[in-house]
């Protein structure tokens, strides 16, 4: 696994940094060694957070904790993401076919644009190359991802369609006429 560790207002010890890897290789049996993991520690006042996102065979693993102490936030984090795919096994294993996404890292970026001074300000723009998924499929990655909806290509209809996280319970699907 390719490990890349970002400080946003704060100094990375070494041993900070040997506690992340050594938390990281307990996840490797997860992973190929083509993944990519995203490590990002913020310090705001007394809150100390860990992003961790990993990009594996087209499927993103994000998980977040926030804590006043930043080792046993990474250990929380980790705890979270081998949860999420511990929960997930049987669905990712079953639902999910080996080439399913042809896409390679490098189309998925993320990049910030001026914007003119309106009333709506735009303070982030994300590009997403839209994958061919069945719906259960998007619904598994935005769960993943830990967002509201996921916008995707119906692998059956070849339309584009977003799946949501509905108050009361359960999803819904918005497709495209």
């Amino acid at each position: 696994m390719k490990i890349t560790i970002t400080g946003r207002k704060v100094e990375i010890t070494q041993g900070l940094r040997d506690s992340i890897m050594k938390k990281l290789k307990k996840l490797d049996k997860f992973f190929n060694d083509n993944a990519i993991a995203q490590v990002t520690l913020s310090v705001q006042k007394e809150r100390q957070t860990v992003e961790l996102t990993i990009f594996n065979k087209g499927m993103f693993y994000r998980g977040e904790d926030t804590s006043s102490d930043m080792y046993s936030s990474v250990d929380r984090v980790c705890d979270i993401i081998d949860r999420q795919i511990r929960k997930n096994k049987t669905r990712l294993e079953k639902g999910l076919r080996e080439n399913a996404f042809s896409r390679n890292i490098t189309d998925i970026a993320t990049h910030t644009d001026e914007v003119e001074e309106t009333d709506i300000k735009i303070v982030k723009t994300k590009r997403h190359s839209i994958k061919p998924m069945s719906a259960e499929e998007a619904v598994l990655q935005m769960e993943l991802l830990g967002h509201q909806f996921y916008i995707f290509q119906n692998d059956k209809t070849n339309e584009t369609n977003v799946v949501y996280k509905r108050h009361e319970s359960g999803y819904g699907l918005i497709e495209a006429e």
